[in-house]
């Protein structure tokens, strides 16, 4: 049984006088292009998604107070705000007022509107005078795919 035939396509009902073999490179160059268009807005839709990190030195006298008022606003975020991905607060074992926040968002307006909520501004406001220093850290993505299924994989386990 063969699956599979090498025969020409036979393309005359969609282009009608053409040379048989101009169809087919018409029919492949096509092909290509699609490829490409599709490979192009999976990479535009992955460049701009915004990925950052934020690295934060906290007060040692306000650590309670600080950890509080983050938790509130990381969970505000992700319950009110469509374009935020991930708002992900930590903090070192040796060292509990080095905080790292991984944040995510769907891209850059979606980050712009965070920082007009009134949840952030109610935690910038609140903890102006509990942060030491902050550096913010852009990042870029090197397997959004990968990243995808890692979400799908802690949504199933909660």
């Amino acid at each position: 049984m063969t699956i599979y035939q090498n025969k020409p396509i036979r393309s005359r009902a969609i282009f009608g006088a053409l040379p048989n073999n101009l169809a087919q490179k018409f029919l492949a160059f096509t092909f290509l292009a699609l490829m490409i268009i599709g490979f192009n807005v999976a990479f535009a839709q992955e460049q701009q998604m915004m990925v950052r990190i934020s690295e934060i030195q906290v007060d040692p006298n306000c650590l309670e107070q600080y950890k509080s008022i983050l938790n509130e606003e990381a969970e505000a975020s992700l319950r009110l705000e469509p374009g935020v991905i991930a708002i992900f607060p930590m903090y070192q074992r040796e060292n509990a007022n080095e905080f790292r926040i991984l944040e995510m968002y769907a891209n850059r307006e979606a980050y712009e509107s965070h920082l007009k909520t009134p949840h952030f501004q109610k935690y910038k406001s609140t903890t102006l005078h509990m942060v030491k220093s902050l550096k913010l850290v852009d990042m870029q993505t090197i397997d959004a795919k990968t990243m995808a299924k890692m979400f799908k994989k802690m949504k199933s386990r909660s």
